[in-house]
């Protein structure tokens, strides 16, 4: 008599994911492009359809079933959104289309309102895009200072360098939790401590933590955070602002329209109460059920769970990387749980361009990103111009690291007869 193998919780998992069933150029997917985005289980799925299918009204003001149906469950996904990051409020959380919207809201709502000629804001080189360019447009319409922190020998946030750029003239510092690129995980808490003595606000891009740890904004003490929902197991065109509800309420609205006002008259408009004045028009109604749908899923599983099997993930990858002599992985090395740093691996693999790394794993059904991931100060401080990215997620397994692994290997050795 044979016994059934017991199903792990990713054996469990996995099946709620049907994209993973599905074959590219003739293998089985896998999919380790979740820095990227994430997939979406059926339960997320099924809640944009039934939204759809059985209640698709717009939400707010509508005296009529559907409409009520609709505002209950766009609301009530805000609330399992205010809890998973533990906000104090539910006013404290704003949808957006993502993180991106999120930070212009922050900079041009408070930023361009408070910030003058030779106030500091300061950000790290390790930054994306989305939380670089924004304080660019502040610097250049308010006279602000543009500072940032660089790098230790380790490839981690320098937090020496930063409490020597801390003074009384910084007025905002905006990170990233978790980096896209170099997987280091920033001393958040730290850095929002520190930057609160010198009476600076903290904008947190958690776009990388959120879906991957528990985030507990109270106990961080951030000032803001920001976070994709497409990262996170749900659709694109939602994402969310966590703002500290007393810095909220002296913002301005950031967009003018239907939905964010009190009333309107010919010659002037009152505003909403949060945080419905910076939800300006019809919002992505479906879109942020299926967020607190995906809330729902991270939720049942435990986050606490979903980061020590990611840690697990983490140590096979870079033991069975290490083996391969030519990759040079960016970033801090995990412990030997996989701890101290996130689940991906950015490299490059001697004079073999990331690209090419990439389109050739298409071809063995391997999904990686390849390019400078939005962070090209990043890649240009580390003299590169691009890496190959391999990026985990809860329902990816050891079997598809060794596929990945046998397959990069193949491709380096293909590569290596041309280029010696």
């Amino acid at each position: 008599m044979t016994l059934a193998k017991e199903k792990t919780v990713v054996d469990i998992v996995r099946a709620d994911f049907p994209i993973l069933k599905e074959k590219v150029n003739g293998k089985p997917l896998v999919y380790l492009d979740n820095a990227a985005t994430s997939q979406k289980p059926l339960q997320v799925i099924n809640s944009l359809q039934d939204y759809y299918q059985e209640y698709n009204s717009n939400v707010h003001r509508g005296a009529h079933c559907l409409s009520g149906k609709a505002t209950d469950a766009y609301e009530g996904a805000r609330d399992r959104v205010a809890k998973f990051v533990n906000a104090s409020s539910r006013q404290e959380i704003v949808y957006t289309r993502n993180a991106t919207e999120a930070i212009n809201l922050v900079a041009y709502s408070w930023a361009m309102n408070n910030l003058q000629p030779g106030d500091e804001i300061i950000f790290s080189v390790m930054e994306h895009h989305s939380n670089i360019v924004p304080w660019h447009f502040v610097a250049q319409k308010t006279g602000a200072v543009l500072k940032h922190v660089e790098l230790t020998s380790e490839e981690t946030f320098d937090l020496d360098q930063f409490k020597q750029l801390l003074s009384d003239k910084t007025k905002l510092v905006s990170v990233v939790h978790v980096s896209n690129t170099l997987g280091c995980i920033n001393p958040v808490k730290e850095i929002c401590h520190l930057a609160h003595q010198q009476g600076a606000k903290v904008l947190i891009d958690a776009c990388q933590s959120v879906p991957h740890m528990p985030v507990d904004v109270q106990d961080m003490d951030c000032d803001w955070l920001v976070a994709s929902g497409h990262k996170m197991c749900a659709p694109s065109g939602i994402g969310f602002l966590y703002g500290k509800q007393e810095i909220l309420q002296e913002m301005p609205p950031f967009l003018g329209g239907g939905e964010m006002i009190a009333d309107v008259y010919l010659d002037h408009s009152t505003y909403g109460e949060l945080p419905h004045k910076f939800e300006a028009g019809t919002p992505a109604i479906g879109e942020a059920i299926a967020l607190g749908a995906a809330v729902d899923y991270l939720t049942t599983i435990g986050m606490d769970k979903i980061h020590a099997y990611e840690a697990e993930l983490t140590a096979y990858l870079f033991q069975e990387l290490g083996k391969i002599p030519q990759i040079r992985i960016y970033g801090p090395k995990p412990d030997a749980n996989g701890e101290g740093r996130a689940a991906l691996a950015a490299f490059t693999a001697g004079q073999i361009h990331a690209n090419d790394l990439s389109t050739f794993l298409d071809e063995y059904g391997v999904a990686i990103r390849s390019g400078h991931h939005c962070t090209q100060p990043l890649h240009r401080h580390l003299d590169i111009p691009a890496t190959a990215r391999a990026s985990l997620s809860f329902y990816n397994t050891r079997e598809e690291i060794d596929v990945f692994v046998k397959a990069l290997k193949e491709t380096i050795e293909f590569f290596s007869g041309f280029l010696g």
